[in-house]
């Protein structure tokens, strides 16, 4: 008999904030089995009094204090956890966690990710090409590692129109180049075909899935992140740049995707929404 295992991934724009606007009420409940966080911006002690003992927890902080930071909580049995991702010159702290987990006998691998944001010719765009390389031969050696593989989080980046309400005002900025949305075509491409993108470019497709889109079907959004200014949030003007991308095998077991969104502007605890799937293992 499959088990079903809830994944929640959100990006709680620092998790010490998130909980005194709320976020544990939503956490107790939403029967989650296992919670990836991004932009955690705490310590491990800081993260542990929040969640409770209930908990298995693995964290990867910023070397720059209070920045970035990727976490896992689990109430499934814990394997190896890997942090490292890209060349050793590369600094990936507090971006990148993987964890394998066993379901009654059922392995599988995740990944929280926190991709950075970049800004359009700069070095922090740089620093983002970076990653999305190391990500990108990180991906290739997950699938010859294992058939179920999960990465969730939040990605930085729209990988079509559909993705993001105002794109037309968009295509010139970090989260919706066409260089950023080139890897994703690659990462979604069928795996080993050769891949139009959007780039103009052509490359190998990985075959990972795209979750969201698989289940949503081809309509706007819908979004996990809205900007804090102005209407965005009321307007519902915002973008989906929030992942779970999945191997064909664990793809095949999803349902229920579910974007958590906010009843109210003043009810958030964060500027993105939970993505919250279920798994059949």
């Amino acid at each position: 008999m499959a088990r079903t295992i809830r994944i929640a991934s959100v990006n709680v724009n620092g998790v010490r904030a998130a909980y005194r606007k709320g976020m544990g009420d939503w956490l107790d409940g939403r029967g989650v089995d296992v919670l990836a966080l991004q932009e955690v911006r705490a310590a491990r002690s800081d993260l542990e009094p929040l969640l409770g003992d209930e908990w298995h927890l693995v964290n990867d902080e910023a070397n720059a204090k209070g920045r970035a930071g990727v976490a896992i909580a689990s109430r499934l049995r814990l394997g190896e956890t890997r942090t490292a991702l890209g060349p050793d010159d590369f600094d990936s702290s507090g971006r990148w966690i993987e964890q394998d987990l066993d379901v009654d006998g059922t392995p599988f691998t995740l990944v929280s990710v926190y991709t950075n944001s970049g800004e359009a010719e700069t070095p922090k765009q740089e620093e983002k090409w970076r990653f999305l390389d190391a990500m990108t031969e990180r991906l290739a050696e997950l699938r010859a590692a294992s058939e179920r593989v999960l990465l969730v989080g939040d990605f930085n980046v729209g990988h079509t129109t559909l993705d993001i309400k105002n794109w037309k005002g968009n295509v010139k900025r970090a989260g919706f180049l066409p260089r950023e949305r080139a890897y994703f075509d690659r990462f979604f491409g069928e795996r080993g075909a050769q891949v139009d993108c959007a780039d103009g470019t052509t490359g190998e497709g990985q075959g990972w899935v795209d979750v969201g889109r698989m289940l949503s079907g081809p309509v706007e959004g819908p979004y996990t992140w809205w900007s804090q200014r102005g209407k965005a949030f009321d307007n519902d003007t915002g973008w989906r740049i929030d992942y779970h991308m999945a191997s064909p095998a664990l793809a095949a077991v999803a349902s229920g995707y579910t974007v958590d969104r906010a009843s109210a502007y003043d009810t958030r605890w964060s500027d993105h929404a939970p993505v919250v799937v279920d798994y059949a293992l």
